[in-house]
């Protein structure tokens, strides 16, 4: 029986902080297969988990993430932004889908991939965002598992899918429908949709039939995916 994949959007937000050590563990224990991240780089080029350029939303400091130090982000948040080595350590072997939010180089996909390898979870840790980023991945590590980010009913380019060799196609969940992933299947990939909350958008995407759903909501949908 084909079970669809649950993963946790920065982990459990509705019970801890988002994209902390808290936040990644709540979710595993409630029955995630994977947990998402997002990673960006501090100025000393140390990749942590934070969605925003800046900390003002999720620490109430307006100090963008690229002016700090990793010791200074340690300080300003009470050590509550962890390192990707951190974060993955903590999820034991997990799943870690990692978001590349905002504008990345080859250079910042390097660093990423080089802690992630370091760490060695290269066959639990696949990568995820818009094309230009996933370019990227590629070009540094060619067997990476990517999710390419589509936004639109349009689907991508071949020439596009031949460059990047994306196993997963990922969408915002209005989008999917039926036909849609039909035309996803049979040009060879798997359909992960996000960030669906409510149990009618939830039931809705198990009953048309896509791999895998990225939610805030983790604890609903692994009692929907049950029953």
């Amino acid at each position: 029986m084909r079970t669809v994949i649950a993963v946790a959007h920065r982990g459990d937000p509705y019970r801890a902080r988002e994209n902390t050590i808290d936040s990644l563990r709540s979710a595993l224990h409630r029955g995630a297969d994977a947990v998402e991240i997002d990673v960006r780089l501090t100025r000393d080029r140390v990749p942590v988990l934070l969605h925003d350029k800046t900390l003002k939303r999720l620490w109430d400091h307006d100090r963008p993430l690229r002016s700090l130090s990793c010791d200074e982000v340690r300080g300003l948040t009470a050590g509550g932004v962890p390192t990707l080595a951190e974060a993955l350590d903590a999820t034991g072997d997990s799943r870690i889908m990692i978001d590349l939010p905002g504008s990345v180089d080859a250079e910042v996909v390097r660093e990423v991939v080089d802690v992630v390898r370091a760490c060695g979870a290269q066959e639990r840790a696949y990568y995820c965002a818009a094309a230009p980023a996933m370019l990227a991945v590629r070009a540094v590590d060619p067997s990476a598992e990517i999710a390419l980010t589509w936004t639109s009913l349009a689907p991508p380019r071949p020439t596009l899918l031949d460059a990047v060799r994306p196993r997963w196609l990922n969408y915002r969940f209005p989008l999917v429908n039926r036909d849609l992933l039909a035309r996803v299947h049979r040009d060879g990939c798997l359909v992960s949709v996000w960030t669906p909350d409510t149990r009618r958008s939830m039931r809705r995407l198990l009953d048309v039939g896509v791999d895998s759903i990225t939610t805030n909501r983790i604890d609903t949908l692994t009692a929907l995916r049950r029953d």
